[in-house]
């Protein structure tokens, strides 16, 4: 059970958590679709806690799009959180392909300790919500609380690790309402 009392920063993973994800990448701003709630959800985090995104985005290293359209879904999802009130603090994204062995892609916990730097906190004051394995295994190497989230790759992830003691939410709305 997380202590929500002694947690500072909330990490999103950005695709399949804020908006829908897709296995051909979301390559264009147009692409980028919240999925319902997510941003309000957000917003009402803001209230309590700093909202980074930590979010790998090999789709860059793959040259399906390039840096300057990553800022246009950025942008996209900053002026429809500012819609709801929200917005979100800090922005990691590792742009390379999964095999340059950089060392800031997840399961790697590189993005999620430059937020943590970034807002002077520790493991233990951060909450990573994530939809997949490699979030899973970030939050674990960093060693701070991880809640998987069903939407996205949720579903299929929760049955990789099902033998995994995890903390689980349907969506990123329905955790803030079990936060509340």
């Amino acid at each position: 059970m997380i202590d929500w009392s002694t947690k500072k920063v909330i990490i999103l993973d950005r695709d399949g958590v804020i908006n829908h994800d897709s296995d051909a990448y979301i390559k264009s701003a147009e692409e980028w679709v919240p999925i319902a709630g997510s941003l309000p959800a957000v917003a009402k985090l803001n209230q309590r806690f700093k909202i980074a995104i930590a979010t790998n985005q090999s789709g860059i290293g793959r040259g399906f799009y390039d840096e300057s359209v990553l800022s246009e879904m950025h942008l996209k999802m900053t002026q429809l959180l500012e819609e709801q009130g929200g917005h979100i603090d800090h922005i990691e994204f590792c742009p390379h392909h999964p095999d340059d062995g950089c060392d800031c892609r997840k399961p790697k916990p590189l993005m999620l300790q430059r937020i943590a730097d970034r807002f002077k906190v520790t493991a233990n004051e951060v909450v990573f919500v994530g939809d997949s394995k490699s979030d899973y295994e970030c939050a674990q190497n960093f060693g701070c609380d991880f809640v998987l989230v069903l939407t996205g790759k949720g579903l299929k992830t929760l049955d990789k690790l099902a033998a995994k003691d995890i903390a689980t939410e349907k969506s990123l709305a329905k955790l803030v309402e079990e936060i509340d």
